[in-house]
C-alpha cells in the first residue's frame, strides 16, 4: 500500500465506521498505539500485528496528559506524512490520527489511575506519566475495541501498567508485548534518540553495554545491591549526567528483589544533556 492510499480518520465516528465494516466481513483487528516519530521499533509492532490479525490500525496522538509542564511536549518530533508512509510500507490498514479536541473534548473530566505497578521507578520521577498513559490507552482501546493491541517492551513498566489496566477493567483486548528493537550498537530505538548530539549518541551506546555486563555479574554471583550501585557509578563515569535509577526488580510486580528466585528485570533511566534514556533487560 502506498502512503497516498493509507486511509486516515481523525474522529471516533470515522474509526468505528471502518472497524464495523471489517467486523461485518468477519475480519480480526489489531491496534498499534503510537505518538508518531516512528522508527523500526514501531514498524516491527505493525508487522507483528499484521501476522496476528486481518487488519491493523495504528494510532498517532502526542498525548499531552503524559507530559509535565517542564517536559518536551511542544518539541516532541512530529511528521505525520513521513509516519504515514512508513506505516503503509509496513502493512498498516488505517491511521487513526485524532486531534486534541477529539480525544479530550471540552469538559473532559476522567482520569484513569493504575496503582501499585505504576508507583516505583518511572512513577517516582514522572508521577504524572502513568495517569496520562492509562487514560489515553483506555480511550484508544474502547474507541477501537481491537482483538489485540501491541506495545514494545522497551517501555516495560508502561507495558505492565497497560496489562493491569486491561485486566482490572475487563477490557476485552489481548495486550501483547514485543521485544525491544535496537540499533546496531545496542541502543534501544526511541523517538527521543533524535535529540542526542553526536557526542551524546556515542555515550548512549554504553547504557546497554553496562546493563548487559551488570546482568552477567549478577549471574556470576554479584549481589543485586552491589550491582545496582556499580551500574550507577559506571553510567556516571561514562558521561551520563544524572542516573534516575538502575534497579533490578521483580519482572511481574516491579517490587524490590534480593535474589533471582523469581523472574527479574533490570531497568534503567539516565540523562544525557537534555535527553532522558530508558532501557530494560531480563536478568
Amino acid at each position: 500500500m502506498s502512503a497516498s492510499r493509507l486511509p486516515v480518520v481523525r474522529d471516533v465516528a470515522g474509526l468505528r465506521a471502518a472497524v464495523a465494516a471489517w467486523r461485518g466481513g468477519g475480519q480480526s483487528l489489531a491496534l498499534v498505539p503510537t505518538m508518531g516519530a516512528l522508527h523500526e521499533g514501531h514498524l516491527s509492532l505493525v508487522r507483528a500485528a499484521k501476522a496476528r490479525a486481518s487488519r491493523v490500525v495504528a494510532s498517532l496522538f502526542v498525548n499531552p496528559k503524559q507530559f509535565a509542564p517542564h517536559e518536551d511536549f511542544e518539541r516532541y518530533p512530529r511528521d505525520e506524512a513521513s509516519d504515514a508512509a512508513l506505516l503503509a510500507g509496513a502493512g498498516c490498514d488505517l491511521l487513526y490520527a485524532p486531534g486534541r479536541a477529539a480525544m479530550y473534548p471540552d469538559g473532559f473530566a476522567t482520569n484513569v489511575i493504575v496503582s501499585n505497578v505504576s508507583t516505583p521507578l518511572e512513577g517516582e520521577f514522572r508521577p504524572h506519566f502513568f495517569g496520562g498513559v492509562a487514560t489515553v490507552v483506555a480511550k484508544l482501546l474502547l474507541q477501537c475495541l481491537p482483538d489485540c493491541a501491541l506495545f514494545g517492551e522497551k517501555d516495560y513498566q508502561q507495558l505492565l501498567v497497560i496489562k493491569r489496566l486491561a485486566r482490572d477493567l475487563d477490557v476485552p483486548v489481548e495486550i501483547v508485548g514485543r521485544p525491544t528493537v535496537r540499533e546496531a550498537d545496542g541502543l534501544a530505538m526511541s523517538s527521543r534518540n533524535f535529540y542526542l548530539t553526536a557526542d551524546e549518541r556515542r555515550i548512549a551506546a554504553q547504557l546497554n553495554v553496562i546493563m548487559r555486563e551488570s546482568i552477567a555479574a549478577i549471574r556470576a554471583g554479584s549481589t543485586i545491591a552491589d550491582t545496582e550501585q556499580s551500574g550507577k557509578q559506571r553510567l556516571a563515569a561514562a558521561g551520563f549526567a544524572i542516573v534516575d535509577y538502575f534497579a533490578v526488580r521483580d519482572a511481574d510486580t516491579l517490587a524490590e528483589t534480593v535474589d533471582l528466585s523469581r523472574p527479574a528485570r533490570l531497568l534503567a533511566a539516565a540523562w544525557l544533556g537534555k535527553t532522558r534514556l530508558i532501557d530494560n533487560m531480563a536478568v
